[in-house]
């Protein structure tokens, strides 16, 4: 058993390190090359083929192909792309911007499916070995934080100039976190989960004797939209799933546009010079989070959950805009990654396992498939085209740094977070005051049972 969450382990370490190389940097190095308008384009591109891929490679997933080969073949294709994207840079400074886009949008569209195919293949072998899902994936899932942390380390220190490798946190032009370099970070690293990949568990597929033809194409998964409490659900996660691209396409540009400041202490401050290393802190805050996700849905449940990341995400906008990279100000920027990890993982993770336990063991990779495209889909794209207008009228590009008017520009986002949050408590019942007893765990099917669960 030891053995099987390690290799599990192993997989969402490597699954969230292709991420994390380019995730919370890409839009630094967009900036200086030419691209800088387009940001809320590439992370909104996420969001558009996590509309379908998600979907269509769950249909694969549950009805013809494993999902841990499917999972080592979409990271193939995820990682060619990526080390072309490399290329491109490596060979102009200037990247053609439709040959770059193009490549680009063929990577993320084979990776975003990659996220539920993990959770689903994780979630299968888990099940296989007689393990809880609820107890031993969040711990698991842990490592692909730490993952994801790692490169973010390595891209916002190495440095590549003139054919030698350094490391440094000070002033250089040539670390990864703003040139091609991270590309190549991100495919490598999605190169050796391909082949890890073939290593894993069977997860056999199942099977009915006898399908409609809706079972057979792998749609089952949308009729969870009948059911009043799911339709909520899925709405309030592509709402709350409209912040999630935010910070990871602003947040570095945000931070290093600090590096224009005419004070010294400010444009020298390890905030402006460290963005990637600084946003990690998020990370290493969900890694935590991901770890009290199992007490708190069992001492709250789902709806209570959901609300903490609500109420986090309007921190985590708020604390941006009213910080600085000086001293105390600058506590407010770490303040704001701290909660993060609040924000992301009692949503996505949290959600997740809910989706799992609701819906029947042959639509597993379609449902979870379905939470990606409302949450990374739907909402992420929506969300992030909609911040990339805010950030546009606001700031500009000066010489490959985006200045300009953050402050309104994050307490905007601030206040949207808040009206989702104020919607979220006048339409879901508050159990206390219902007289139902808070749900535990093991039986978090309870919402299954009570159609009127979400409801006031």
């Amino acid at each position: 058993m030891k053995t099987v969450k390690i290799r599990l382990s192993v997989m969402n370490f490597l699954e969230f390190a292709v991420w994390g190389a380019y995730l919370t940097c890409m839009g630094n190095y967009l900036g200086r090359v030419g691209m800088g308008n387009e940001i809320s384009w590439f992370y909104a591109i996420q969001g558009i083929v996590s509309i379908f891929m998600p979907t269509i490679m769950g249909i694969v997933a549950d009805k013809f192909i494993q999902p841990q080969r499917l999972l080592g073949l979409c990271h193939f294709m995820a990682g060619i792309s990526m080390v072309a994207l490399f290329y491109l840079g490596l060979t102009n400074p200037m990247p053609d911007k439709t040959v770059f886009i193009t490549i680009y949008t063929i990577s993320v569209a084979f990776y975003m499916p990659t996220l539920a195919l993990s959770n689903t293949t994780a979630f299968t072998i888990l099940k296989d070995n007689n393990l809880d899902t609820v107890k031993d994936f969040p711990p698991i899932r842990v490592l692909g934080t730490v993952g994801f942390i790692i490169t973010m380390w390595i891209v916002n220190c190495a440095t590549f100039n003139n054919g030698e490798l350094g490391f440094t946190f000070g002033q250089s032009e040539f670390k990864f976190q703003y040139t091609y370099m991270q590309f190549l970070v991100s495919g490598v690293l999605s190169l050796l989960l391909f082949i890890y990949c073939f290593t894993l568990p069977q997860c056999k597929l199942t099977r009915k004797e006898q399908q409609s033809l809706t079972e057979q194409l792998g749609l089952n998964a949308f009729k969870l939209f009948k059911q009043r409490k799911m339709a909520l659900f899925f709405i309030f996660s592509m709402l709350l799933g409209m912040s999630l691209q935010v910070t990871n396409g602003f947040a570095g540009p945000f931070l290093t546009s600090f590096k224009s400041s005419p004070i010294a202490e400010i444009a020298d401050s390890f905030a402006a010079n460290n963005a990637t290393m600084l946003v990690s802190v998020s990370q290493v805050s969900e890694a935590l989070c991901i770890l009290l996700i199992p007490f708190f849905l069992k001492r709250f449940g789902i709806k209570t959950v959901m609300l903490m990341a609500m109420t986090a995400w309007v921190l985590r906008f708020g604390l941006f805009g009213v910080g600085s990279p000086d001293f105390p100000g600058v506590t407010l920027f770490f303040l704001s990654c701290i909660v993060y990890g609040v924000a992301f993982d009692f949503f996505n993770v949290s959600g997740g396992l809910y989706v799992d336990q609701e819906c029947d063991p042959s639509t597993k990779a379609s449902a979870q498939g379905l939470f990606m495209l409302m949450t990374n889909g739907l909402g992420a794209t929506i969300g992030t085209l909609s911040a990339g207008a805010v950030v546009n009228h606001f700031c500009k590009w000066e010489n490959g740094v985006l200045v300009g008017d953050w402050t309104t520009t994050w307490l905007i986002f601030a206040g949207y977070a808040l009206v989702v949050a104020v919607l979220f408590m006048l339409v879901f019942r508050d159990p206390a005051k219902s007289g139902k007893t808070k749900m535990s765990v093991d039986t978090a099917t309870e919402y299954g049972n009570d159609p009127d669960g979400f409801t006031n």
